[in-house]
């Protein structure tokens, strides 16, 4: 493929299968929960053979893994508002937006089923932390250069992010309020 039709095609067909792969695992979680499909079904759902799904991921545990930390960990940038206590507002916002959108309670969902299946599991949620933990860092890193008192990135997890995945994990509200509140506990 010359430079030329790459330009043409960002991320091209791998980013396009990938995208699709994913989409259709997120769909399958969200319908039938973790551990209640095959690749066969991902494959058909996504439109690709079921060789192009073990040739890039090696098994549906591998897969499912990376669904749910390419999803929790989207790249978002970290907010930069002048304020410790914008910036989470923001920041938590943001969050909330995420793991309630569309797919949001699946990939939680499956990230939680994840966890606890075995080592895999284990190093896709200590993934999962060392890279929320990693964005935090840099934000709290800001604050404390512009002469702010800051918390610690892990105190930021249990007090603004955990509660609002288990909110949305047991299906209760997460409403922008309550978002608020949350940061003003921790700050």
């Amino acid at each position: 493929m010359s430079e030329r039709e790459r330009a043409r095609r960002p991320g091209g067909r791998s980013a396009r299968v990938g995208a699709q792969v994913h989409q259709a695992v997120t769909d399958l979680v969200s319908e039938r929960g973790y551990g209640n499909f095959t690749v066969g079904e991902v494959a058909a759902r996504a439109g690709v053979a079921d060789s192009s799904i073990y040739r890039r991921w090696g098994s549906l545990e591998t897969l499912l893994t990376d669904v749910a930390l390419t999803r929790l960990n989207a790249q978002s940038p970290m907010p930069d508002t002048g304020s410790l206590s914008g910036d989470l507002r923001a920041y938590a916002a943001q969050v909330a937006r995420e793991i309630t959108g569309p797919d949001g309670p699946a990939v939680l969902h499956l990230a939680v089923a994840l966890s606890s299946s075995g080592q895999q599991g284990l190093r896709a949620g200590a993934d999962l932390r060392a890279e929320r933990t990693r964005q935090l860092q840099s934000m709290l890193d800001r604050a404390r250069d512009r002469g702010e008192h800051a918390p610690d990135a892990l105190d930021v997890l249990d007090h603004i992010l955990a509660p609002m995945y288990v909110r949305v994990l047991f299906g209760m509200e997460l409403t922008p309020k309550y978002v608020d509140l949350l940061v003003d506990r921790m700050l």
